[in-house]
């Protein structure tokens, strides 16, 4: 196999094995995407498989300014038109389920949202928000039993409405920070009920939602993203990471996810938590992080993993697989317009000609 060869993900045949990794970029006006965003995915359609930004199963998931949700008719109604395109464009595209947990600020969420998290422990930084700048994140509230079947049902809704917005599935983004791997991580999770204390039950949360999620929906619809050793949102890597990844891996393959989806980071991931969880999970394995085009052919090559998924490139190269398969040099992006609300730097880089 090579990059640029088919690979069956579920039910879906991707045309290459390259891979439009999920990237937050704040166009979507009230939380509804709109024709800027059907726009700029569908210019990036040559792309195997693209995983949309972080969208909100929920109102207490919408941290950020300006991301979308997937819990209103309206939102399924704006991404059935960013469908349509992809799909017209002959692409495939899987939404990203992203609950932001306590990485939020009350000037980004709708009126009677709740900031949640496994504890309530406020993570370190600050959050944008566009009327005050930036603000020092809250205290979340610590989630009660209630609070936690709660969550599970949203994302369960949010997948439905995914479905019925025309995507081909779905991915849980359980890395990054996030209200997934707030859960996992020790530092953010300091339960000693069922939730917390022990790895397996740090775990318990994930697995719960994406077995809800696999019933709902299919798990052959359903991938996961993973950062184990992330520093990402005050994320910290932590002692026994590869023996907890390790069984969680396995849980996965039991439930029967179509893919999961690891990001590396720069100095890429420890042997033993790499190890740990291909030996837990067989399915479809996905990496992200620092890869051109070498670099990801000889990863596919050598069986290292299924796809590669690449970020910031596909910003400024909406026809990214073209230029690596004609070794076409990459255009560079606009740092400073990632998340700027207009067209401007979003949809306006062209191909190559």
């Amino acid at each position: 196999m090579n990059l640029f060869s088919k690979h069956d993900l579920g039910p879906a045949t991707l045309k290459n094995r390259v891979v439009m990794a999920p990237m937050t970029r704040c166009r979507a006006i009230d939380n509804i995407p709109g024709d800027l965003m059907v726009d700029y995915y569908a210019q990036r359609a040559s792309a195997g498989l693209i995983i949309t930004e972080g969208t909100a199963p929920s109102a207490n998931g919408l941290g950020y300014p300006r991301i979308p949700g997937l819990f209103s008719e309206d939102q399924v109604a704006g991404w059935r038109r960013v469908t349509d395109a992809v799909h017209a464009a002959g692409g495939t595209i899987f939404a990203q389920l992203m609950h932001t947990g306590r990485i939020a600020h009350p000037l980004n969420m709708p009126e009677g949202s709740t900031i949640v998290a496994p504890s309530a422990v406020a993570a370190a930084g600050t959050m944008f928000t566009d009327t005050d700048g930036m603000q020092p994140h809250p205290v979340p509230k610590e989630m009660d039993a209630q609070d936690i079947a709660q969550a599970i049902d949203e994302f369960v809704g949010a997948a439905k409405n995914a479905i019925a917005a025309g995507f081909d599935g779905i991915e849980l983004h359980a890395a990054n920070g996030y209200l997934l791997e707030q859960f996992l991580n020790p530092d953010s999770n300091q339960r000693t009920d069922g939730y917390g204390g022990t790895a397996d039950k740090r775990s318990r949360f994930v697995l719960e939602v994406a077995e809800a999620v696999s019933k709902a929906i299919g798990a052959d619809r359903v991938g996961i993203r993973f950062s184990p050793h992330g520093t990402f949102n005050d994320i910290a890597p932590y002692e026994g990471v590869a023996d907890h990844y390790g069984p969680l891996a396995e849980k996965l393959q039991e439930i029967g996810l179509v893919y999961v989806h690891l990001v590396l980071g720069q100095d890429g991931l420890p042997e033993t938590t790499l190890h740990a969880i291909r030996n837990g999970y067989h399915g479809t394995l996905m990496v992200n992080t620092g890869f051109d085009r070498t670099g990801a052919e000889t990863t596919v090559g050598r069986g290292d993993a299924d796809l590669i998924s690449f970020g910031v490139p596909f910003i400024a190269n909406p026809d990214l697989v073209e230029r690596m398969q004609t070794d076409t040099p990459l255009a560079d992006p606009q740092p400073d317009l990632f998340y700027a609300p207009g067209a401007e730097g979003y949809v306006d880089y062209p191909k190559a000609s």
